[in-house]
């Protein structure tokens, strides 16, 4: 008779060592994200954080959660593991600073088969750079070894993030009128929505990545792809806190079309003129490449524009000047008038298509 075959966690592919060795490495990543209200150790079974220490008097405490997508499959294919984390807290912070919070605190979760300790350090390094940027902490996270779960080396993202603002200073959207200017401000890329349309034109179009842009011979194709989403927090929280801005709109899945009747209250209606901004080269360049109609790149990428601000027209001057100090490159792109609460999109041929003029309505 034989004896029973003795069995480990390891065995069954998870390694608690390496498991350990990661929060290790990783613990002064976190530290470096410190800010008042949070020392961001990590190690306990919770993070702390204490408004009061942030300044706060009458918070109210707002929470966001999102992922990359498929961005990340991306950043695995083709060994760009330094900046989707950049993304993942991007998503977070830039739906938060809608609202008007201030991001205080961040955790991250990580999921894959086998933990790559060399490739996970690179993703939270990227992590904790993104909460620099938004001036949040990093006070925790998941990191999950799941065998059988993913393909060898593939690994997914996801970010909760929670912000405050004080009572009675929330962004709502109430305060938007007929005649207000929209402002946009400019994006990094594609950021971090559309990537299936994108993974699926390199696939059918043979793109190679790894060679220069044919609308850029001094940068590599993928640099472009994945060049990681602005995040707004420094350059708005102050426009914010000032009074100056009246509503803002991440633009994220759903495009132009859909995200900026989001802030608009009923009767209110977004006219956007395409014509006020230069479409980035890499916008023309995925519309070229999968002859997409033009209101279907409004309602699936951001078409060079990140975030939609709302002010008032005796404000714009001042804003527009406030953005540029912060370094945002800034443009009216519209108004709001009377109407079906909703969003228009229209412009010529020199900014979007080969069939001019065109026009695209949603309204919610």
């Amino acid at each position: 008779m034989s004896e029973d075959k003795s069995y480990s966690y390891e065995q069954a592919g998870v390694s608690i060592a390496a498991g350990n060795a990661l929060v290790k490495a990783i613990a002064p990543l976190a530290k470096s994200t410190a800010r008042p209200g949070a020392d961001a150790e990590l190690g306990g079974f919770g993070g702390f954080f204490d408004p009061r220490a942030a300044g706060y008097k009458d918070p109210l405490l707002v929470a966001a959660n999102d992922g990359v997508g498929t961005k990340v499959k991306l950043a695995i294919d083709h060994d760009r593991h330094d900046g989707i984390g950049i993304d993942l807290v991007a998503m977070c912070v830039n739906d938060l600073i809608v609202q008007g919070a201030e991001p205080l605190f961040f955790l991250d979760y990580f999921a894959t088969g086998k933990l790559d300790n060399g490739v996970a350090e690179r993703v939270v390094a990227s992590i904790a750079e993104g909460c620099r940027q938004a001036g949040a902490a990093l006070i925790g996270g998941e990191t999950a070894e799941m065998p059988g779960m993913y393909a060898a080396g593939d690994y997914d993202l996801a970010g909760f993030c929670v912000g405050a603002v004080e009572r009675g200073e929330q962004l709502t959207g109430d305060k938007v009128a007929e005649g207000d200017v929209l402002i946009g401000l400019a994006s990094s890329g594609v950021h971090s929505n559309g990537y299936s349309l994108v993974r699926r034109l390199a696939a059918d179009k043979g793109w190679k990545l790894d060679r220069p842009a044919l609308f850029d011979p001094d940068r590599l194709l993928i640099d472009h792809l994945i060049e990681p989403t602005r995040i707004y927090v420094k350059s708005l929280l102050p426009l914010i806190r000032g009074g100056k801005i009246k509503a803002l709109a991440h633009i994220t899945g759903g495009g132009l079309l859909e995200n900026i009747p989001r802030v608009l209250p009923k009767g209110l209606h977004a006219q956007v003129d395409a014509d006020a901004w230069q479409q980035p080269r890499l916008m023309a360049f995925l519309q070229a490449q999968g002859n997409i109609e033009p209101e279907e790149m409004a309602r699936t990428f951001n078409c060079g524009v990140g975030m939609i601000l709302a002010v008032a027209p005796a404000d714009v001057d001042a804003v527009l000047a406030d953005l540029a100090a912060a370094e945002e490159t800034a443009f009216t792109v519209g108004h709001i008038e009377a109407g079906t609460r909703g969003c228009t999109v229209s412009g010529s041929v020199e900014t979007w298509s080969a069939r001019a003029p065109w026009s695209a309505t949603h309204n919610a």
